[in-house]
């Protein structure tokens, strides 16, 4: 199960690289959506091989921080050659990320089987109830 669409990447990279990364020979005139999927997917693959080890798969609910982070290793994985210094850090902290991830370093907020986790060390606030009630303040309130 793919963590981003061709819609989610359109909108957070613009339509003009997409179609600069995707159309390499330039007759499609647009993004093509084949290569596009191709690199979300192989994204999501290598996003589900740091997972696997933690986590049953597919997660039920997968946080907005795995589309992002799918949508920056599916950018990286369209350039070629000419990969910019930015594009080339933010896949390398998407791959940090999941290396802690699969360390068990950082955690997703999921149980193993893929489930919400609910967190057992919540506060619990208790009172004795109100001190200055209307019932109790003699005519003062």
């Amino acid at each position: 199960m793919p963590y981003a669409t061709a819609e989610q990447m359109i909108a957070r990279f613009g339509e003009q690289e997409l179609t600069a990364l995707t159309d390499r020979d330039g007759t499609a005139g647009g993004v093509v959506m084949a290569a596009l999927d191709t690199a979300i997917n192989d994204a999501s693959a290598l996003i589900d091989g740091y997972l696997a080890g933690r986590y049953a798969l597919p997660l039920a609910h997968p946080l907005p921080a795995l589309t992002r982070i799918c949508c920056d290793m599916a950018r990286y994985g369209l350039y070629d050659d000419a990969v910019s210094d930015a594009v080339a850090k933010r896949n390398d902290d998407a791959v940090r990320f999941l290396e802690k991830v699969a360390q068990g370093s950082i955690t997703l907020g999921v149980s193993s089987e893929g489930t919400q986790a609910t967190p057992q060390d919540m506060p619990e606030i208790q009172s004795a109830g109100s001190v200055f009630a209307r019932h109790s303040s003699k005519g003062f309130l």
